[in-house]
């Protein structure tokens, strides 16, 4: 719903109130309360006329007694009633909330890559917690609170007419300045909160990126230029939600002042009426004021509700945006093998991030079972890119990947990923125990099988030595651990899952050399069961690889063993391994 958007959206509306399918019984309460609240609540003040014109002037004490325990009885029945209907309203919008952030969950895990390529974190959060928690309000104080103030005002008037039609014409004088200035208001407050609504973003996606990037901050000493760029931020923050609170600070008074003006109409019309003895009874003068403070206190509060209503609809369009987002990675394949053979084959692929700018560019080259290959080149040459799209991060515009002779669609993905193991060289760790962030919680992993690995790969000592070993609690990204021992750490993680086929994407460049020594190690007796591919910085690291692969802009200019590509005088991977043996020499 943009800003300039001024009709309700219907179609938005029940949208959102198919979410509430799951609830429909607790749905239908509410609103059959809303039926019954409404004549409850208005015949209090209609007992309280009869109490007065009955029973008072005829010093009536029993009567008058009985009719004060009616008002006390409909009171305690009104609470309950009251209560169940605001708890139900509100559990029902939390239970729809609940459900919707495991779907948007769910559906993000789900997105390609390219997505959250152009997606800032702190964007997507908002859009998972903030706007979805303001979909909250559209059931427990929006279309059922509305709901049961509209037929409060129908039952209050309809009441009122029955009672004094000439009193309530004179009491609906001031409507029409009251109708006014709730227009004025609903329109102004709307504004006010989507303006609000995007700086809460905007203010998300800031603090995301610069918490995450602290240290960056830091380093460059630039606290004092982010901190003002902050305080722009948070001054336009402040000032959106100072004009909603200006809007609702200038609107109540002006609503206090008609309902007073037409309280006060009522009453020195009523009060001569009364004198004259023309038809208004003192004790309908007495039950008006309670009847004008029912009147005035839902229609007051309708364009407070109905903003709520429209804030509601704004978030879930923007909720909706993200479900609706058709990134989704194509998971029609249904072969699934317990495991696979090896076999890599890259068929004139080519492939680009955004459509245009080839980043592989008619790439073929096949690694046989059991095979490693190596891929080498310059920064921005693809070499990651290559491991993305074999793992269907992201799709290929042209030619075929196979594994073991079959195109990668036609794996079931789930099945195929459960195959493939990688090593990043940016370890991401998750805030929870080492065990955990080996396992990612998955059950069937046992800790023997974890400590195994680690054993395999020589992470065992260190993690030994950790407060807690195995159960040590990881804080986020790891930042309490060295980059060799998160190096190791995601290292065991990859091969407690058995992959048939292993990525390692320069996952020993961040190293120290003893770490790196206990990795080679490690690498060296993995490669030999299993397919694999390396992605070195390192060139020493890979000489024992079947076949290199020389990338150059996304081409193949070269593959081969390292022997061979070496006897090529003119060769990039000549030119390559001479530079860094010389820097190796000189350092």
């Amino acid at each position: 719903m943009s800003k300039d958007k001024k009709k309700f959206d219907f179609s938005l509306f029940g949208r959102v109130l198919s979410l509430a399918r799951p609830y429909r019984l607790v749905f239908a309460t509410a609103g059959i309360l809303a039926l019954v609240l409404a004549p409850l609540s208005v015949a209090r003040p209609k007992l309280i006329q009869k109490m007065v014109d009955d029973y008072i002037f005829f010093n009536d004490i029993p009567g008058l007694t009985r009719i004060a325990l009616w008002i006390l009885g409909l009171l305690l029945i009104e609470s309950v009633l009251r209560y169940v209907f605001i708890f139900s309203t509100s559990w029902l919008g939390q239970s729809v909330i609940r459900d919707l952030r495991v779907r948007v969950f769910t559906h993000l895990t789900s997105l390609r890559l390219k997505y959250f390529d152009r997606t800032a974190i702190g964007t997507a959060t908002t859009r998972t917690i903030n706007d979805i928690e303001t979909i909250n309000t559209v059931f427990s104080e929006g279309i059922m609170t509305i709901i049961a103030d509209l037929i409060s005002i129908v039952v209050v008037l309809a009441i009122m007419f029955d009672t004094s039609w000439k009193l309530t014409l004179i009491c609906l004088t001031t409507m029409p300045f009251l109708m006014l200035a709730t227009y004025i208001f609903k329109e102004k407050v709307k504004l006010s909160f989507q303006t609000v609504r995007t700086q809460i973003q905007r203010m998300n996606a800031f603090l995301q990126e610069r918490i995450s990037g602290m240290k960056v901050v830091q380093i460059f000493n630039a606290e004092r230029n982010e901190m003002e760029r902050f305080r722009t931020i948070n001054r336009e923050y402040t000032k959106a939600n100072l004009d909603a609170i200006l809007y609702y600070a200038v609107f109540f008074p002006v609503v206090d002042i008609i309902a007073a003006a037409s309280l006060g109409l009522m009453v020195w019309w009523g009060a001569q009426d009364v004198i004259r003895a023309g038809g208004v009874t003192l004790g309908a003068l007495v039950a008006f004021p309670i009847y004008l403070n029912m009147l005035f206190r839902p229609i007051r509060m309708l364009a407070d509700k109905f903003n709520t209503l429209q804030m509601g609809l704004v978030a879930a369009e923007r909720v909706f945006d993200v479900i609706d987002t058709d990134e989704q990675i194509e998971d029609q394949g249904e072969l699934k093998k317990d495991k696979l053979e090896g076999k890599v084959e890259f068929d004139q692929v080519w492939f680009a991030y955004n459509d245009e700018d080839w980043i592989i560019k008619d790439l073929s080259f096949t690694i046989e079972p059991g095979q490693t290959m190596a891929i080498i080149g310059s920064t921005g040459s693809g070499k990651t890119t290559i491991t993305n799209i074999l793992n269907r991060f992201y799709e290929i515009q042209k030619g075929a990947i196979r594994i073991d002779g079959e195109p990668l669609p036609l794996y079931d993905l789930e099945s195929l990923r459960q195959r493939i193991a990688i090593v990043l060289q940016d370890v991401f760790l998750f805030g929870g125990s080492v065990i955990e962030n080996i396992t990612l919680r998955n059950e069937n992993i046992s800790r023997e099988q974890v400590i195994a690995a680690a054993k395999m790969i020589g992470a065992h000592p260190f993690i030994e030595k950790l407060p807690g070993g195995y159960d040590y609690q990881v804080m986020e990204r790891g930042a309490t651990l060295a980059m060799g021992q998160r190096q190791l750490i995601s290292f065991v993680r990859a091969l407690v899952f058995n992959p048939d086929i292993l990525i390692l994407d320069e996952a020993t460049s961040s190293v120290d050399p003893e770490t790196e020594s206990v990795i080679q190690y490690a690498i060296e007796t993995l490669i030999k069961k299993r397919t694999s591919i390396i992605i070195a910085h390192r060139l020493s690291t890979i000489r024992h690889a079947d076949n290199i692969l020389v990338l150059e802009k996304g081409k193949k200019v070269e593959f081969g063993p390292h022997d061979e590509l070496l006897k090529n005088e003119e060769g990039r991977y000549r030119e390559l391994y001479q530079m860094q043996f010389l820097e190796e020499v000189k350092s």
